[in-house]
């Protein structure tokens, strides 16, 4: 089987080098081409332009939003370069009517669709342990199948009609943008009062007020390190979706209105492109604290 992987950032590179892995062609685009280089690095095949690809039996995307996904499945060579009854498994995290109409239209051109955001971090994508969250035919799951057995540790099967996955990733990152902010204000606190932020981290991780953002993006906050391996502008986008669908069914987000309106604050402030743990600095700047890794 050979699969091409549209994206090669951290979730999109532990992707395809888990396809590789399990003995699977794993060709992988990327217009940067540092991520090319690594990919070939580690034994993977990439392409600088999608007019190489050839017989491509599942195509993952694995690009950063809903127009970026549009475009590389509708404005390039991709649908073109697929073998017949291949299948488009759709990784971004869209609102759930965007995956429904991204789906009929590839249906409409003859190849199967699977709605599949993802989750589990960089490491977890690097292991081949992520979680799918899938919804598509049964016949597009079985063509799938060697590639969810190569990417995840959990696959979840939501129904057959696109946008099921859609709508459980919006819960996901309902609680996943509030669990970071509130990991953000913790650490912030815990700043002020003059607290060890590794100690911080080590007792709360073994305590009830513990959540897997505060174990996974605390010590960015407590060692300085805001390299982005999900960014404050994902965060802004992603809450963004949560509110609409929330707004479109009159269900009342407080939560998530303070949050995303934190991280829209944080991006305006300049720190778009920081790991979505730097809305910790914008509460530090505010609070006149200095956290680790701050500019004087």
């Amino acid at each position: 089987m050979k699969t091409l992987t549209i994206g090669l950032g951290s979730m999109g590179m532990g992707a395809a080098l888990s396809c590789h892995r399990a003995g699977l062609t794993s060709v992988g685009f990327d217009l940067n081409a540092d991520a090319l280089n690594a990919f070939a690095a580690d034994g993977g095949t990439p392409i600088d332009r999608l007019d190489n690809a050839d017989s491509i039996d599942v195509a993952l995307i694995f690009v950063v939003n809903a127009q970026q996904a549009e475009s590389v499945i509708f404005d390039s060579p991709l649908l073109d370069k697929l073998s017949p009854g291949a299948v488009v498994m759709n990784c971004v995290t869209l609102a759930p009517s965007i995956a429904k109409d991204l789906a009929a239209r590839v249906i409409e051109r003859g190849f199967g669709y699977i709605d599949a955001p993802v989750s589990g971090g960089a490491l977890k994508a690097s292991e081949g342990r992520m979680s799918v969250m899938a919804s598509a035919t049964p016949a597009s799951m079985q063509h799938a199948q060697p590639v969810l057995d190569a990417i995840a540790e959990h696959v979840f099967r939501l129904g057959d009609a696109a946008g099921e996955g859609s709508k459980m990733k919006t819960i996901n990152q309902l609680l996943a943008g509030v669990h970071i902010a509130a990991a953000a204000e913790a650490m912030n606190l815990a700043a002020a009062l003059d607290m060890d932020l590794h100690q911080v981290i080590d007792v709360i991780s073994k305590c009830a007020g513990t959540s897997w953002m505060f174990e996974n993006r605390a010590p960015h906050i407590a060692d300085g390190d805001y390299r982005p391996l999900s960014s404050v502008d994902i965060f802004v986008k992603d809450l963004g979706i949560v509110q609409h669908e929330a707004r479109a069914e009159a269900a009342v987000t407080p939560l998530t209105d303070t949050s995303l309106g934190l991280f829209a604050d944080a991006s305006q402030a300049g720190l778009g492109r920081l790991d979505d743990s730097a809305v910790a600095q914008l509460l530090a700047r505010q609070s006149q604290q200095r956290l680790p890794g701050m500019d004087e």
